[in-house]
């Protein structure tokens, strides 16, 4: 499987100078939740430092991880499509500094700049890919060694 995609090195260093003007540098302490599943889905985070777990739901008292994210890694892309909720739900793990945007300056400014805004576009494509991707082989390693 390829390496994973990481949205600010991605970017021409123009592009990412020009997102970079919408990004405000934020903390999050060990176990404080970041966002919940179904909650608006309206900002998105790309990770300094310390790890997030993505988890969904299964029970009212059970979740189970679905992905952990690191250093330069994207948080939240819901925001770009309609409904615009979250649909995992993520932690700081350990304690987390990241990049914050909001969604509509994003938008808006990739309306300004199409070039910026297909870049963001295609970047965040790839980066879902690759996680679809590591989901599928995850799933199929779990069924050629299942729990007896």
């Amino acid at each position: 499987m390829t390496k994973p995609i990481k949205l600010l090195t991605a970017l021409t260093p123009e592009r990412r100078e020009r997102l970079m003007t919408l990004a405000r540098e934020v903390s999050f302490r060990e176990d404080a939740p970041i966002f919940e599943e179904g909650g608006v889905a309206d900002r998105f985070w790309v990770v300094r430092s310390g790890r997030v777990d993505l988890y969904q739901q299964v029970t009212q008292l059970r979740r189970v991880t679905v992905a952990s994210l690191g250093a330069g890694d994207l948080l939240g892309w819901s925001w770009l499509f309609p409904p615009h909720e979250w649909d995992f739900g993520a932690v700081a793990f350990s304690p987390v500094r990241a990049y914050e945007f909001e969604a509509a300056p994003v938008l808006e400014l990739s309306e300004q700049d199409a070039g910026l805004g297909l870049s963001l576009m295609r970047i965040v494509a790839e980066i879902l890919a690759y996680r679809l991707e590591s989901t599928r082989v995850q799933l199929l390693e779990s069924f050629q060694h299942p729990l007896r």
